[in-house]
Order: C-alpha cells, then sequence, then structure tokens
C-alpha cells in the first residue's frame, strides 16, 4: 500500500554537495520516525541520519556537520542535503520511513529502493 521513491544521487567531487529526496505514495496514515542509510560495496548497510515525527534529529558521528537530514510532512518526503562529500560517502543510499497503512493496525519499516552517490575525482 505503500511505496517509496528516492532520487538525487549522482557523480560528485570530493567537496561537492548533493541533495536526495524521498517521497512515500499509497495509502499512508501516519509516518513516526524518517531515517536514511547507505550501504557501500562489500560493507554493511549503515544507518545515517534520522529525524523524528516531531522534527529532532540525530546524525552518526562521520557525517555530523556535513550532511542536515528534514522533512516535508505534508508531502510525506524526507531530504538530506549533503555538503563536503568525501570519497568515503560513496555508497547506495536508501531512505526508511516507519508508518502505518491506511487501516492498518501496525507501524512498519517502508524502504526505498536506493539511489547511488559516487564521490570521487
Amino acid at each position: 500500500q505503500v511505496q517509496l521513491v528516492e532520487s538525487g544521487g549522482g557523480l560528485v567531487q570530493p567537496g561537492g554537495s548533493l541533495i536526495l529526496s524521498c517521497a512515500a505514495s499509497g495509502s499512508i496514515e501516519s509516518i513516526n520516525t524518517m531515517d536514511w542509510y547507505r550501504q557501500a560495496p562489500g560493507k554493511q548497510r549503515e544507518w545515517v541520519a534520522s529525524v523524528t515525527s516531531s522534527g529532532f534529529t540525530n546524525y552518526r558521528d562521520s557525517v555530523k556537520g556535513r550532511f542536515t537530514i528534514s522533512r516535508d510532512n505534508a508531502r510525506n518526503t524526507m531530504y538530506l542535503q549533503m555538503n563536503s562529500l568525501k570519497p568515503e560517502d560513496t555508497a547506495v543510499y536508501y531512505c526508511r520511513f516507519i508508518a502505518r497503512a491506511t487501516m492498518g493496525a501496525l507501524y512498519v519499516p517502508y524502504w526505498g529502493q536506493g539511489t547511488q552517490v559516487t564521490v570521487s575525482s
């Protein structure tokens, strides 16, 4: 009933910037936490940042001061502003919403399809 569509990835030089977006579609009733994760080749998926329904944010240490997570509740959309990008930021970035579908009884995780971010000279 709910799908997440993300976009905004691409190739950028070290020190550059990108903004990712993730929008929910379908019969969504409410969204609690919104998160970004990433997975580099040969590595496990790791958490990047979260924003709660009340707007509180949290980041992994390696992206603090460089990334900004935000949400637009009216549009069921989340963003990740990525500045001062480093080669180690290269990964597939996935969005996750903890959400409840219309007529649903539970909040469950929904995942986006992933978008590639490559930071390279």
